[in-house]
């Protein structure tokens, strides 16, 4: 074996070199096999910073040694993790994304010990990580109302089969809350129209049914005259000349249906997942109870609701409107004339 520097600020070592399992008995993939399909490559980006994080950029994820680390080594990846920088924005992780990634750690160390690799005590001392404290400031955005109807303009502008569709995508994160995995993999199958709802299988495979209502209706019932209603993807391939393919979409093209859009309505960026804050946002300002919220938007926990929320400091002034303190200067006009 090849012994490699692990994280140099631990002045620790382990004995790290690229493994070959097969896919039945690896670590890397079992782990990945449990996962939602949405969740697969964000995890899978996770354990493969981490591998060559502690490899010295030597081994990708699928072919680390995850049942060779020891709490010393899982406790310097934890160190290691809080002190970088994300390689996209160049600022420190966020402790969110840093618990993410610790989160896929024990993922595979689990399945180590499943498989037969790791022993139940080693298991238990390399998966005993301290989750990271903190907050960082809100990312992305809510869309305003105003943009919105550009958006929506945008897409009834198209005459082709592309314009409905694209209103469906823009819909079902705006008015339905899903994410763009949910999007791309709904079928045919899933909608159902006379009860006006949606059947979404989400993270962790959960199953639930939202509500969709008014244009998210028009907006599919006009789709699917292009689209026909044989089985198939829900939202599929428009070719050049207005032909329908009813091959699935990847999460990917959803998010080029958000920058087609938004550049014709002359919008500021935005992300896929900014429709499913501006749903969340757009339910809290209705009045709607936060468990409620989170039970449309597919959330395990309303605390993950609340960071949804980008109503921002209208609705923090409205509420610190509602309490009311009697007090009254009597040397200001206003005190004088009671």
């Amino acid at each position: 074996m090849t012994t490699l520097p692990i994280i140099a600020a631990a002045e620790t070592t382990a004995l790290v070199a690229p493994i070959e399992l097969p896919v039945s008995r690896s670590p890397f993939h079992v782990y990945l096999a449990r996962l939602a399909t949405g969740s697969r490559p964000t995890m899978a980006e996770a354990l493969d910073t981490i591998a060559r994080m502690a490899s010295g950029g030597a081994i990708p994820g699928e072919a680390f040694p995850w049942h060779e680390l020891r709490y010393q080594h899982t406790q310097a990846i934890r160190t290691r993790l809080t002190e970088a920088n994300s390689p996209r924005s160049g600022r420190p992780l966020s402790p969110a994304t840093v618990n993410k990634h610790l989160a896929a750690l024990r993922g595979a160390l689990r399945e180590c010990w499943r498989l037969g690799l790791m022993s139940a005590e080693d298991l238990a001392r390399a998966a005993d990580l301290e989750p990271v404290r903190g907050s960082t400031p809100l990312r992305g955005r809510a869309l305003e109302a105003h943009e919105i109807a550009r958006l929506f303009d945008a897409c009834m502008r198209d005459r082709s089969p592309a314009g409905p569709r694209d209103a469906v995508v823009l819909a079902l994160g705006l008015a339905a809350g899903l994410r763009r995995a949910e999007i791309a993999s709904l079928s045919f199958a899933d909608v159902d129209l006379a009860g006006e709802v949606v059947r979404v299988v989400g993270k962790g495979h959960k199953v639930r049914e939202v509500p969709i209502k008014g244009g998210t209706l028009e907006a599919l019932r006009a789709w699917l005259r292009c689209r026909g209603e044989g089985p198939g993807p829900l939202v599929c391939a428009v070719r050049k000349g207005g032909r329908v393919e009813l091959n699935r979409l990847a999460p990917g093209a959803i998010l080029r249906v958000c920058e087609k859009r938004g550049g014709e309505a002359g919008l500021s960026d935005f992300s896929p997942h900014d429709l499913r804050r501006t749903y969340v946002s757009t339910l809290l300002d209705r009045g709607v109870d936060l468990s409620t919220a989170a039970d449309l938007a597919g959330h395990a926990s309303p605390n993950t609701t609340k960071r949804y929320d980008r109503r921002g400091e209208r609705a923090r002034h409205v509420a610190a409107g509602l309490i009311v303190v009697p007090y009254v200067d009597c040397a200001s006009p206003r005190g004088r004339r009671m």
